[in-house]
């Protein structure tokens, strides 16, 4: 059995977590922008973001990239280089950050808040995490 190429796995792991973030600012940005303020302004809370939020979850996004990848170089010698197992892997990062986290928010804060933010994450994540798994995929070699 190979050794995982952990400089690849960073690598392919830092592209990964480009995608998922490029799709997470542009979910969170542009289609969830205002339900998110709204929210907020509901609750009275201040919905500017602090630096250090942005800056934690752009990095523990880029650490699900690289978790991604790694989990894609753990199974490949199973399932076998390529798409459909890098798919798989991030299917399964999907169901372990998105549909958790999704399905715990909408349970746990039912009417606080709306199906849209905590349901449309998950749909979304559907795409954004075997994508970015794939496109890290693509640079990983043994």
């Amino acid at each position: 059995m190979a050794q995982i190429n952990w400089g690849r796995v960073i690598g392919g792991g830092l592209l990964a977590g480009l995608v998922m973030n490029i799709g997470e600012a542009t979910l969170h940005g542009a289609i969830l922008g205002q339900d998110g303020v709204d929210l907020f302004q509901k609750f009275g809370v201040p919905h500017e973001p602090q630096p250090w939020q942005i800056i934690s979850l752009v990095a523990l996004t880029f650490v699900l990239g690289i978790t991604s990848v790694w989990l894609y170089a753990a199974i490949r010698p199973r399932y076998g280089a390529g798409p459909k197992t890098a798919i798989c892997a991030g299917l399964a990062v999907w169901v372990l950050a998105h549909v958790w986290s999704g399905v715990y928010i909408g349970a746990a804060f039912t009417g606080l808040i709306t199906a849209k933010l905590a349901f449309l994450p998950i749909a979304w994540g559907l795409i954004e995490a075997p994508l970015g798994t794939l496109a890290g995929a693509w640079l990983y070699k043994e």
